[in-house]
């Protein structure tokens, strides 16, 4: 049996402008609607680590950001929930999580509004039914091999 073709979706890229806004294909979140938090990281590291506050949380309020249209909000709400979230703390320097947050916080969003393209039923061809049916007639001949002559 084999498998039904898969329908490619191509997420859209994500672009960060000099002024902070993120760019996901044709929606534009202003960077007034973002809200960057910088924090101190955990894990290794020594003073370095427990001092420095490198670690960039990003958090986009959907139903008070006036950037989006209402159409992509109500989506939103319903599929990520009010508040989306996004941080990155693995680099040494607050520049480099700031860009790898809004990266990850910019891909969760194209991956939401990414449409998904509905499943259309489609009826077996003439060549899959005569394909289906030359190898029940073959397993029958097969199995009837099999057994005695006295059956």
């Amino acid at each position: 049996m084999s498998a039904a073709p898969s329908s490619r979706v191509v997420t859209p890229t994500v672009v960060i402008r000099d002024d902070g806004a993120l760019v996901i294909g044709r929606v534009v979140v202003a960077a007034d609607d973002l809200v960057l938090r910088a924090t101190t990281s955990s894990g290794p590291g020594g003073q370095h680590a427990n001092r420095s506050r490198t670690r960039v949380v990003v958090s986009l309020d959907v139903a008070g950001a006036s950037s989006l249209r209402e159409s992509d909000r109500t989506h939103l709400l319903e599929t990520l929930g009010p508040v989306i979230r996004s941080s990155a703390g693995r680099f040494r320097s607050q520049a480099m999580n700031r860009t790898a947050a809004l990266e990850q916080l910019g891909a969760r969003l194209a991956d939401a509004l990414t449409p998904v393209t509905p499943r259309r039923a489609t009826a077996p061809t003439r060549a899959s039914r005569e394909r289906r049916l030359g190898e029940k007639k073959a397993r029958a001949r097969l199995k009837s091999q099999r057994r005695a002559e006295n059956d």
